[in-house]
């Protein structure tokens, strides 16, 4: 099980993963030098904690992904309507829509996601 619960700091630290994959731990280290201003146990540390949550691996030093940017925050939305609105939807996109008009290349754009998503 992928456990998507990050702090702001491990999304970065995941980003940056996610922009430069297949990437030595090596050169992770020194990108997290200068994007981040870490030493490169700190890098080293926050990396384990990741691939222990199942979102990337490190295979004999190359760093890579378990799942996608995509997909992962795709998890991540799917796990805030559940929690936050019981997992409805359409009581998101009430919400949402309240304090945001969508435009009506948005409102189509939805059309057609929920056109594809029908079985």
């Amino acid at each position: 099980m992928i456990d998507t619960n990050l702090g702001i700091v491990e999304a970065r630290f995941a980003d940056l993963i996610w922009e430069n994959e297949p990437i030595h731990s090596r050169e992770l280290a020194k990108i997290c030098a200068i994007e981040l201003n870490w030493k490169r146990p700190t890098a080293y540390n926050v990396l384990r904690k990741l691939c222990e949550k199942g979102i990337f691996q490190n295979n004999q030093g190359i760093v890579s992904s378990r799942i996608s940017r995509k997909d992962f925050y795709g998890m991540q939305g799917e796990q805030f309507v559940e929690e936050a609105f019981d997992g409805s939807l359409p009581a998101f996109v009430a919400a949402f829509t309240a304090r945001k008009k969508l435009s009506d290349g948005e409102v189509q754009e939805l059309i057609d996601i929920i056109n594809q998503g029908r079985g």
